[in-house]
């Protein structure tokens, strides 16, 4: 299910709704956004909770202001202010310093996240005043761009990789310019291909709004099996690449179908289609 989900609830709250008016017991968000974050959140049903790493590792682009001169502990709006700045930058530098953020770099994650440090969040030791030390993670950011100025307000789109902290961004963003900078408002408009724009409001999840697993996966490369190559990817075994050997190249997942619907996922040796996600299974008799 593709949902826009709404402020002030959380994602796992989003899933327990999903869960009792569609009926379901498994079920499971791919990417959490955060209680005052609004936007494109994608809920996997059943099987196709097998899939959740496949969507997961998919760019994410986002719509995001962040309020310049105002630093937090949290590094957003539910924070406790730990420092303000009066003087404002104009708007070339802010489109220049936008600029720098493009391009892989080493990202520190907020110390209220949910990084684990010694087995646990990282969020709960710093709530206890603790000190947290995250390691840097590297991250990618696709493309940035400043879509409003209004001192001290800032906002901007981008597209990132996953694993990718927007308020991390704002906090550093915020540095950069010298005056610090705390996120304020966060919607996510996209994974991948799959867009907010697609998604029912929260408010009207039914069944009827569940799509077919294929959905998730439609950027990546698939293959129609026939009825003997279902039979062995049912059963966990590899398949005939039907491209040349060595054309696809080697460690590209690709969707198995059947009859129009995804039956798995497998990854390509460049000869062999070896299955690593299966979501059928083969009927009695």
């Amino acid at each position: 299910m593709l949902i826009n989900k709404p402020a002030g609830v959380t994602s796992h709250d989003v899933v327990q709704q999903v869960r009792r008016r569609v009926g379901v017991r498994a079920a499971g968000h791919t990417g959490t956004l955060d209680p005052f974050a609004t936007g494109l959140l994608v809920v996997l049903i059943g099987r196709a909770t097998r899939l959740a790493r496949f969507v997961e590792a998919k760019s994410k682009t986002y719509l995001a202001t962040a309020r310049l001169g105002i630093r937090t502990t949290t590094d957003d709006l539910t924070g406790v202010v730990v420092d303000t700045a009066a003087v404002m930058p104009d708007e070339p530098t802010v489109r220049e310093t936008l600029t720098g953020f493009l391009g892989a770099q080493l990202q520190q994650p907020p110390q209220y996240s949910a990084k684990r440090v010694a087995g646990e969040r990282s969020y709960r030791k710093a709530r206890r005043g603790e000190p947290v030390e995250l390691a840097d993670v590297r991250v990618t950011v696709h493309w940035i761009e400043l879509v409003d100025y209004a001192p001290p307000d800032l906002t901007f789109r981008t597209a990132v990789s996953a694993g990718t902290y927007i308020r991390a961004m704002a906090r550093d963003l915020g540095d950069r310019l010298g005056v610090g900078a705390h996120l304020t408002s966060l919607h996510r408009e996209a994974i991948g291909s799959l867009l907010v724009d697609d998604a029912v409001p929260l408010e009207q999840v039914t069944p009827s709004a569940v799509l077919p697993a294929i959905r998730v996966l439609r950027d990546m490369p698939g293959v129609d099996l026939d009825d003997a190559g279902r039979r062995d990817v049912i059963h966990g075994r590899a398949v005939v690449d039907g491209r040349a050997v060595g054309q696809r190249g080697s460690g590209v997942d690709v969707a198995l179908l059947a009859d129009g619907e995804l039956i798995g996922v497998a990854r390509s040796d460049g000869e062999w289609l070896r299955p690593s996600v299966v979501l059928e299974t083969l009927e009695p008799g």
